[in-house]
């Protein structure tokens, strides 16, 4: 992991959120998913980055998966749970009259709302953006859905605001078919074994 991208009180915490791997208690069964190519972006991220250039812009170095630390398996939770405590779910098309529009939640949001406040927020935490991947999903009815996934050496984890527990995303019920490249914030690549799912993409 490149700690010269992050900055400030982040770099001081990430050396304490991926010091050591994550002691007894913590997370297990977990593998790290096999992704493939570049892939369509999914179209309310499309029109997430046109609002947020920035945000969509960062070119990071290839590193392996970082260990996780009790400390950072701890936030990882902590931050899931808060979340989806403070965040009451609704639909873009309850809250803005349309479909897929991505947006940081303040009182109600989108499962991809809720992603991308969790994203911000372990990233305020010292987590690496290469390591804090949107991902799409296809439930078992067969409705798409957004998640996070926390990209480690101990295996990928997702927190989802469907569920109160941070899962191994090989212990969770989804076809994850598409994520963020770890390389690139405003790419996305496929995830091997995937078949598409009928939600908004642009190439």
């Amino acid at each position: 992991m490149n700690l010269s991208s992050w900055t400030g009180a982040a770099i001081a915490v990430a050396a304490v959120v991926l010091s050591s791997s994550v002691a007894i208690g913590g997370p297990r069964a977990a593998t790290n998913m096999i992704v493939g190519e570049l892939t369509s972006q999914p179209v309310g991220h499309y029109d997430f980055c046109q609002q947020y250039p920035a945000e969509c812009s960062v070119r990071l170095p290839s590193s392996p998966s970082p260990e996780l630390s009790e400390y950072g398996w701890a936030a990882i939770e902590a931050v899931n749970t808060s979340v989806n405590a403070r965040i009451v779910p609704k639909t873009d098309r309850q809250m803005f009259g349309r479909e897929e529009l991505w947006a940081y939640p303040s009182s109600e949001g989108d499962c991809e709302d809720f992603a991308l406040l969790k994203r911000r927020e372990l990233a305020n935490q010292g987590f690496s953006l290469a390591d804090l991947l949107l991902t799409v999903v296809r439930k078992p009815d067969g409705e798409g859905h957004a998640v996070l996934t926390v990209r480690t050496a101990d295996g990928d984890f997702v927190l989802d605001n469907l569920d109160s527990k941070v899962k191994a995303w090989n212990e969770t019920a989804y076809v994850f078919v598409k994520r963020q490249s770890s390389s690139d914030t405003g790419r996305w690549v496929s995830i091997e074994s995937a078949r598409d799912v009928p939600v908004g993409s642009v190439r």
